[in-house]
């Protein structure tokens, strides 16, 4: 697959837009392309745009829908907070988001007071994350949880198996992209097929998860639509089912004693 080529509209900042090419190793192009896929740093954030009549994607932690779920979210009734473990948890974990896409599980488990590690292989998704990470810093309502995350720009697969003992996370959080088969779901979510559509899919799911296991030391949680086959290989210690989408739960002293 070709690099995803960056374009800077905004001229004063052309040195931002030098950094994230020098980050994520993204060939910056002087004019905007005319087809296909490409990001773009304009004077508010980097977007994802084509052609197509898709609007931009982009990672967002400030507004929008990440401001609702951090001012009306449902706190650690969540979901995704009950299946990391968080309710009645003590102590919040360390969670460790092997696929981090846009950053939006991680924006929640951070708001709920969690350090999480954003891994992600992607350079695309990777300077998406970095773009909306440096505004969240900059913005007051959220400094203050995005100073809990971190990005990683890497194959999760590889980092997680080179962590050292004091390094390793409480939880790893794991939403692989399969291919979208629901037409329906695909056509509702034109701009997250060309999300998809750039990253890819992720086909070695079964090594991410044998890998996430050997690395985590309380649990893994994959999610998956409500009715997609679980992840092939080891089975799941438990499962929380919601509305449209299901958590697989690996308990890592379960596995050890089965």
């Amino acid at each position: 697959m070709t690099a995803t080529p960056l374009y800077c509209s905004e001229p004063a900042r052309l040195d931002a837009a030098l950094r994230l090419c020098e980050r994520f190793n993204l060939p910056l192009v002087r004019q905007r392309p005319t087809d296909g896929y490409w990001l773009e740093l304009n004077g508010e954030r980097l977007e994802l745009l084509t052609t197509g009549k898709h609007g931009a994607v982009f990672a967002e932690f400030v507004e929008g829908a990440a401001k609702h779920r951090r001012e009306q979210g449902g706190g650690r009734g969540q979901p995704v907070a009950k299946a990391v473990g968080l309710k009645g948890a003590k102590d919040l974990p360390y969670v460790a988001d092997a696929t981090a896409g846009l950053g939006r599980d991680s924006f929640v488990l951070a708001t709920l007071g969690c350090r999480v590690t954003m891994v992600e292989r992607s350079p695309v998704a990777a300077a998406l994350l970095a773009d909306a990470l440096e505004r969240a810093l900059r913005d007051e309502g959220t400094r203050h949880i995005a100073e809990r995350m971190t990005l990683v720009h890497a194959n999760s697969r590889d980092w997680l198996a080179g962590l050292e003992e004091t390094q390793r996370p409480d939880v790893v959080f794991v939403d692989p992209m399969f291919p979208d088969t629901d037409k329906k779901s695909a056509a509702a979510k034109k701009d997250m097929q060309a999300f998809q559509h750039v990253i890819g899919d992720d086909m070695d799911s079964a090594e991410l998860l044998a890998a996430a296991i050997g690395a985590a030391k309380v649990r893994v949680v994959v999610k998956r639509p409500r009715l997609g086959a679980p992840i092939e290989g080891v089975k799941p210690s438990a499962v929380l089912e919601g509305k449209s989408t299901r958590f697989d739960l690996y308990v890592i002293k379960a596995l050890a004693s089965g």
